[in-house]
């Protein structure tokens, strides 16, 4: 059934996409995509880089669509802007995308309601990059996984096998500032499962499980087809995806999240799944991992849209 939004009044959805993050060109394929599914349900639709056109665009719409992620757009900074310009905005408010965003602060957050972490250890900045690498080793062992603490699409994540690697890593990844956090590199599966309101309520999804050549899931098979192959529903006994779908809902609810979110988590060849990270913002192209997990249960990408949008709306009176 075709359900279209009435927003009398608030007519105008202004899809805010680009952005200057290092994840601008997902982000622009994102507001692509909500655009023209927007505009197919007939919607008045102004797409807005937030690069540059933000400021003057925001005075000329109602509701605005976040189809944007990475620093600026995911971390809670544009949403408070709405915030303050008193528009209402698709996604989590201003604390759930900070807490999301920084993914120690995440991980923090979510075992305290009672759901398995990954551990890790963060990098003291200050810190010689030799005795970081020597700590990281003994406190989480070999290999470890380098991350950003704040980052998106799998950006600047790196593999290191020894002590020499790590310390390598450490120099290279940080050498713009950034700061860093290491995890065990644990061998399992990579499963992701998406939370979208639905009749009024956050939804667990069909676990999607995530397979690639590569060493993991880096930012180059995120944006290459070739370079990974989704299965969803994932091929787990039905009761360990059941429970993957449900610490999905317990993460969403914990963070605070709204409207829709995904969660990452290794699952161990026992069935242990531990969680990663949240994206406050996953990508909404049409071949992305929410929108398969969307279809697995009969939603289809406008649906899914609809969705959303239908969240900025319900949240705005919340948030007011």
């Amino acid at each position: 059934m075709h359900l279209r939004l009435e927003l009398p009044g608030r007519g105008r959805i202004g899809v805010l996409t680009g952005g200057v993050s290092r994840e601008r060109n997902p982000s622009l394929q994102s507001g692509e995509s909500a655009s023209d599914s927007l505009r197919r349900q007939g919607y008045d639709v102004r797409v807005i880089d937030t690069s540059n056109e933000l400021i003057a665009g925001l005075p000329h719409v109602d509701v605005a669509f976040l189809a944007i992620a990475g620093q600026y757009g995911e971390d809670g900074k544009l949403q408070g802007l709405l915030e303050t310009f008193g528009i209402p905005y698709t996604g989590s408010g201003v604390l759930a995308s900070a807490l999301g965003m920084h993914k120690p602060t995440a991980k923090t957050v979510v075992a305290a309601s009672g759901v398995t972490v990954c551990p890790e250890v963060r990098i003291d900045p200050a810190q010689p990059v030799h005795e970081a690498a020597r700590l990281i080793a003994d406190l989480l062992g070999l290999p470890v996984i380098i991350k950003p603490e704040s980052e998106g699409s799998s950006l600047g994540i790196e593999v290191g096998h020894s002590v020499a690697e790590v310390a390598e890593v450490l120099r290279r990844a940080g050498a713009d500032g950034a700061r860093l956090m290491a995890e065990p590199f644990r061998s399992g599966r990579n499963v992701t499962v998406g939370v979208l309101d639905l009749d009024g309520g956050p939804v667990g999804l069909p676990p999607l499980e995530i397979k690639t050549p590569q060493e993991f899931f880096d930012h180059p098979a995120k944006q290459t087809a070739a370079l990974r192959s989704f299965q969803c529903p994932a091929e787990f006994p039905a009761g360990l995806n059941e429970r993957l779908s449900a610490l999905a809902v317990v993460a969403h609810r914990a963070l605070g999240c709204s409207g829709y979110s995904r969660s990452d988590f290794i699952v161990a060849e026992d069935g242990e799944a531990c969680f990663l990270e949240v994206n406050t913002l996953p990508s909404l192209k049409p071949t992305a991992t929410l929108a398969t997990m969307c279809a697995t249960i009969g939603v289809d990408y406008d649906r899914m849209i609809r969705c959303i949008l239908n969240s900025a709306l319900e949240q705005s009176a919340y948030r007011a």
